[in-house]
């Protein structure tokens, strides 16, 4: 729910528009996406059973004191990923993904939102 000085600032409340895209060439890859919520479909390259990557998200939207919600929508075996904001930096976020299962070589949609916070 935005603020009081949001609300007279005319920001929006509630929804808020969010876009798309695709990661390309392995999951290591950075993408850029300039919404406050949205969704990313990594790469299909393998991972290894036991192994984690990140990649940086690009995004005019953060704030180095927001909180960026990410969940894993589809496209993963069940259990097999663990899907986590590791880093909130002005300006972009880091995604870990981790598999704790097998070697897995599967195209994950991730959905996010940003939360806008400030610090006290």
């Amino acid at each position: 729910m935005a603020s009081l000085f949001e609300i007279g600032a005319g920001k929006a409340l509630g929804y808020t528009s969010g876009g798309a895209v695709t990661q390309d060439t392995n999951k290591a890859t950075g993408v850029t996406l300039n919404q406050a919520a949205g969704q990313i479909t990594t790469s299909d390259a393998s991972l290894a059973g036991g192994a984690e990557v990140s990649f940086v998200v690009t995004n005019d939207k953060v704030a180095a004191t927001d909180v960026v919600a990410m969940s894993l929508a589809s496209g993963a075996s069940t259990g097999t990923y663990i899907v986590s904001v590791s880093a909130v930096a002005a300006g972009s976020f880091t995604v870990t993904l981790s598999n704790v299962g097998t070697t897995a070589g599967e195209a994950l949609v991730l959905n996010y939102a940003v939360i806008k916070a400030a610090a006290s």
